[in-house]
């Protein structure tokens, strides 16, 4: 069995234009003094991290990883959430998701996919020269208005929109491939894999690419009322990447899962800072480390109450105390019994075959 590694943070909701939070530096030095010892990259702020120059320049590279190691930190993965959505984008929603491209690419949905697609190359080649092997981001989405089955779904409608997400995936895949990378989708609402049969559609339609894997965030099957610990049993192979995420689902006569429309504050699931929401992490780290996880266990903060910076200070510790040391021996090795055939024939009352020699 194999020790998480941990704990680690995602960035991205830390990212702000005053210090310490607007450079790399600063961050590096924020995060570790809280106790992390990794981080998880996001890829659309030059500023911290820039895609491009991490694609081209090995020197690079070698830099962001000396910021890092200076304050005792590693890197965990890069992410690519916002610009994985836009590799797919149903036209009902291309005015909400403009805002994730640059300014001149917005109200241009084509121009706006191709470089959505061009950012995930330069991350497969970032993540080479990092020395990464698992990479971090979201499947997009073509079905997901069609999600619920009223009004009645034409037959083959579903079945297209998954062979269209592949068809754009597929070479994606290849390229990380190339790299030596594992794509980990977040299992999502809001993208097309967003339980363990969306992500079979996929891993089916782009055949059973080895490259991908999923992104493991149990906060998201909480809200959807999904077995979160079931699904480690039956996905744990595909699993690369851990967020460490938190979040409570209160019904009421007036609300349930699809949340009337409501803010995240007033819904009947919300997120919430690690500890302060109802899923069972130590059943998860427990599972993980049976199924010799091999990755990072990494906080995403996101509450609809506590302030970010509480709760990245309560994440380090609330991680580094759900970290299962794993054994190196059983614990009962003191009992054990020397290997011999012949006793294992006298425990199991087993006669020598006939014909055997004594």
């Amino acid at each position: 069995m194999k020790t998480i590694q941990g704990p680690a943070i995602f960035l991205a909701q830390f990212l702000v234009d005053s210090a310490p939070f607007n450079s790399l530096s600063g961050l590096a030095r924020w995060a570790a003094a809280l106790g992390f010892k990794g981080v998880q990259m996001p890829t659309l702020a030059p500023g911290v991290f820039d895609l491009t120059r991490a694609a081209d320049s090995q020197t690079y590279c070698d830099e962001v990883i000396g910021v890092l190691a200076e304050h005792g930190l590693v890197l965990t993965e890069l992410s690519t959430h916002l610009q994985g959505q836009l590799v797919a984008v149903h036209p009902a929603y291309d005015a909400l998701f403009d805002g994730f491209a640059p300014a001149g690419l917005r109200g241009r949905p084509e121009a706006r996919q191709a470089w959505a697609v061009e950012q995930m190359g330069l991350a497969a080649r970032a993540s080479r020269n990092l020395g990464l092997t698992t990479h971090a981001t979201f499947s997009g989405a073509l079905a997901w208005p069609y999600l619920y089955p009223w009004p009645q779904r034409p037959a083959g409608l579903i079945e297209m929109a998954f062979a269209e997400l592949a068809r754009r995936w597929r070479p994606l895949l290849d390229q990380f491939d190339a790299a030596g990378v594992d794509v980990a989708y977040e299992i999502h609402p809001g993208e097309d894999l967003f339980d363990g049969t969306s992500f079979e559609r996929f891993l089916e339609a782009v055949g059973t690419h080895p490259r991908c894997r999923i992104l493991y965030d149990p906060s998201h099957f909480l809200l959807q009322q999904l077995d979160y610990l079931g699904f480690l049993d039956v996905y744990h192979s595909r699993i690369k990447a851990v967020h460490v995420k938190d979040a409570e689902f209160r019904p009421s006569a007036r609300q349930g899962v699809y949340g009337g429309y409501s803010g995240w504050v007033d819904r009947a699931g919300r997120f919430r800072s690690l500890g302060d929401g109802q899923v069972d992490f130590r059943a998860i780290f427990s599972k993980l480390a049976q199924y010799n996880y091999p990755g990072w266990a990494v906080l995403e903060w996101e509450c609809a109450l506590k302030h970010p910076e509480d709760g990245a200070r309560e994440g380090a510790a609330f991680i580094r105390d759900h970290i299962i040391r794993v054994t190196d021996h059983a614990f009962d090795d003191f009992a054990k019994t020397t290997e011999d055939t012949e006793g294992h024939r006298r425990l199991l009352g087993l006669s020598r075959p006939t014909g055997e020699m004594r």
